[in-house]
């Protein structure tokens, strides 16, 4: 089932249409601060991306020995989406190098920027936003996809920090909303590195001025890409939880009035029902409306112990999971058929 969050419209426009996956992939340095994160590997947690790019495109990686899994043994949330591709295959798999330690070997299309991974946000993250987001807006308006419709997702760890701190650098009350790779958020953590990287924001700070010292490279160029591709008319999907919320709030901060009629999110239930966040609260922020839905999808159906630790909190959205999963069921494909493809990848 597809959950429609409140005050959106239907999709079954989408309905048997194909769709591109396009996969920003990018590394920040705050995912090296200890305890912050869990999305990998500890001590190998910039391999996320590239582990995850690798998988989805092969159903293999080549970077390490084994995918990317928390220290609790949940595997990358990219089984689910390349469990979708095998069954219903996108009409392409792209994939966005936005500041990568280690490029992902694969065949599939990879844009590259020349843009370096960004710095830890306690320590400024350093990022070039002016440059960054006008060259991600003038991409934008250039690329169209060859399918019916985009779906753009992300792997970024400790993308939930730097989202939070970006929503509070805008202005935005976003405290307690933002999800975790954890079942239960290291919020001390978290808290703490944000509030240093607050202090590096003056009041004089244009927006963008803000974002260069406290965001990520992933953010600040999905919210200029959205804001350049979606002048072409073609439906786009933000596959992901509340840091594609974060992009839509900082294109609110740019520009309020923002025509958003072809842009909708799609996230997972494991986003959309966490008590620890507030997805619908980040979205209710916005001053344009935007359509949001999010897969009813869950693990009830198998006995594999990894992946039952998804139904309890232990991960919850990556690499498009959600919009892969409602992509699916627009499709036809089945839990059953899902649950089951996805199992075959932990034999």
């Amino acid at each position: 089932m597809i959950k429609i969050i409140p005050n959106s419209t239907d999709i079954q426009n989408l309905k048997g249409k194909s769709a591109t996956f396009l996969l920003a992939l990018s590394n920040t340095k705050t995912a090296d601060i200890e305890g912050i994160t869990q999305a990998g590997i500890p001590g190998l947690i910039h391999l996320t991306p590239t582990l995850d790019a690798e998988f989805l495109a092969s159903g293999e990686v080549k970077s390490l020995e084994n995918i990317a899994e928390t220290p609790k043994g949940v595997p990358t949330p990219a089984l689910i989406t390349r469990a979708v591709h095998l069954l219903k295959p996108f009409h392409a798999l792209e994939f966005l190098d936005l500041g990568l330690e280690k490029i992902p070997q694969i065949e599939n299309k990879i844009y590259g920027f020349n843009i370096h991974p960004s710095n830890r946000i306690d320590q400024h993250a350093q990022i070039d936003a002016h440059a960054l987001f006008s060259l991600a807006r003038s991409f934008g308006k250039s690329y169209k996809p060859k399918s019916d419709y985009l779906i753009i997702g992300e792997s970024t760890p400790s993308g939930t920090t730097t989202a939070l701190a970006t929503a509070l650098a805008l202005g935005y009350d976003a405290n307690e909303m933002f999800s975790s790779s954890f079942k239960n958020d290291p919020t001390n953590i978290k808290q703490e590195v944000v509030q240093k990287a607050l202090k590096h924001i003056h009041p004089s700070d244009s927006i963008l001025d803000k974002v260069s010292k406290v965001s990520d490279n992933m953010l600040i160029f999905t919210s200029g890409f959205l804001m350049g591709a979606s002048e072409n008319g073609y439906p786009i999907i933000l596959a992901g939880g509340t840091q594609m919320a974060a992009v839509l709030l900082l294109i609110n901060a740019l520009t309020p009035n923002f025509n958003a009629e072809n842009i909708a999110l799609f996230t997972t239930k494991w986003v959309y029902h966490d008590s620890h966040s507030d997805i619908l609260g980040l979205l209710n922020m916005l001053d344009f409306p935007i359509n949001a839905y999010a897969s009813e999808f869950d693990f009830s159906l198998t006995n594999h112990p990894a992946l039952k630790l998804y139904d309890q909190g232990e991960a919850k959205e990556g690499v498009g999971a959600g919009a892969a999963l409602i992509y699916a069921e627009l499709n036809g494909i089945s839990k059953e058929e899902i649950t089951q493809k996805v199992e075959s990848f932990l034999v």
